[in-house]
């Protein structure tokens, strides 16, 4: 069996960490989150793959210095951003047999692949599709059931009329001709996967495997904290032998640290942590149930429930949010802290309301608290 892995696209919803890297190049446990894709499917088997890529990509340089899976990729290149559909359809001439579909965020492949295998055998089936339950049915595809027979594929069902309270994850098992029914669509467009999908599900045998692992979507930056729970429970996480930790340090894993960290006196470290390389704390400084990517320098204060992107710098107490008062959810969530791009530093007791974003290589002044979301570039002081 092959694999045909999505890495294309200008992922816009991921904003602010979709500028010059796909949302699968996002790092966690040192390594990009297409890596633990790609382990999943070299560890059941499965070595000759290719991942589509958008014009411009560096997903291949990357992917070299993480030469330690033995697999064979090739690339295609989707010269522009037409849709998943298209995306898929670059692969045509690569894929002679059977084929697993997944997205370059697909850290808990290992199990997921072995379970839709299985699935396959079991039922005799042309192919699988990977279903999950979740509560917001609007933002996705939903299953439309005769018993336990999937008949159609709804996109961005309004709320009320969902057809099944079953998600379509977008993980699935196709023989080598779906590229038929994709090429004699009438109508090609952005959604023109679905379309595809629904005719080949009218004239082959489709088995739905259900599946409960967290971690199985990438859409928006906060989804980002169920795929560390889900690589947490899958892999074991670590402090690397080259981080220094200073004295009266309390960590309360899981957590992971990366080469070259520095985690200064008094730090209190509240798992799930992400820490990537290069990065530095002061004194009494508090991380709580947070992602932090390379080289970024806090001084002290606290950071909960946040995803922070590459070298950014925080002044002495700076603080987020992380919980309306009125306790209503933000973005779905209970608790949410800042979601902060890349080069963007803050002055000393700043600090952010809970859920707002601020963008990649912003200034935001001292004692600024910031309320609402920045765009990139943005340079905000209080008067």
């Amino acid at each position: 069996m092959q694999a045909v892995v999505i890495a294309a696209g200008e992922s816009k919803r991921f904003w602010p960490f979709n500028k010059g890297i796909h949302k699968s190049q996002f790092k966690l446990l040192g390594k990009p989150l297409i890596y633990w894709t790609l382990k999943g499917l070299s560890e059941n088997g499965i070595t000759d793959v290719m991942i589509v890529v958008s014009k411009h990509s560096s997903m291949q340089d990357m992917l070299e210095k993480e030469n330690d899976l033995k697999i064979h990729v090739s690339y295609a290149v989707q010269e522009e951003a037409l849709g998943t559909g298209n995306a898929v359809w670059q692969a045509k001439d690569f894929v002679k047999e059977s084929f697993i579909l997944l997205w370059g965020n697909k850290v808990g492949s290992r199990m997921l692949i072995k379970q839709m295998l299985e699935k396959q055998k079991r039922d005799r089936a042309d192919a699988v599709l990977v279903g999950m339950e979740v509560e917001n049915l609007s933002e996705y595809g939903v299953f439309r059931m005769e018993g336990d027979k999937i008949i159609e594929i709804v996109e961005n069902p309004e709320q009320g009329k969902e057809p099944s309270n079953i998600a379509f994850a977008g993980a699935r098992i196709l023989s080598a001709d779906f590229f038929e029914y994709y090429e004699e669509l009438e109508n090609h467009h952005e959604a023109d996967l679905v379309d595809a999908t629904n005719v080949y599900l009218k004239n082959k045998k489709v088995s739905l495997l259900n599946a409960d692992e967290k971690g199985l979507t990438l859409k928006y930056p906060w989804d980002l904290f169920g795929i560390m729970v889900s690589l947490f429970e899958s892999q074991k996480p670590a402090i690397s032998p080259t981080a220094k930790i200073g004295k009266n340090v309390v960590i309360d894993g899981p957590v992971y640290i990366g080469d070259h960290c520095e985690i200064g006196h008094g730090n209190v470290i509240r798992g799930p942590v992400n820490i990537e390389a290069g990065c530095k704390t002061g004194a009494f400084m508090e991380i709580k149930h947070s992602i932090v990517q390379e080289e970024t320098t806090f001084h002290s204060g606290y950071i909960g429930d946040s995803i922070i992107g590459k070298n950014c710098r925080f002044g002495a107490g700076f603080v987020t949010g992380t919980l309306r008062l009125d306790k209503k959810l933000i973005h779905g969530l209970p608790k949410l802290g800042a979601i902060i791009g890349d080069n963007s530093a803050f002055g000393i007791h700043a600090g952010t309301m809970p859920g707002v974003i601020v963008g990649s290589n912003c200034k935001v002044g001292p004692a600024t608290h910031v309320f609402e979301s920045l765009e990139d570039g943005t340079t905000f002081y209080t008067k």
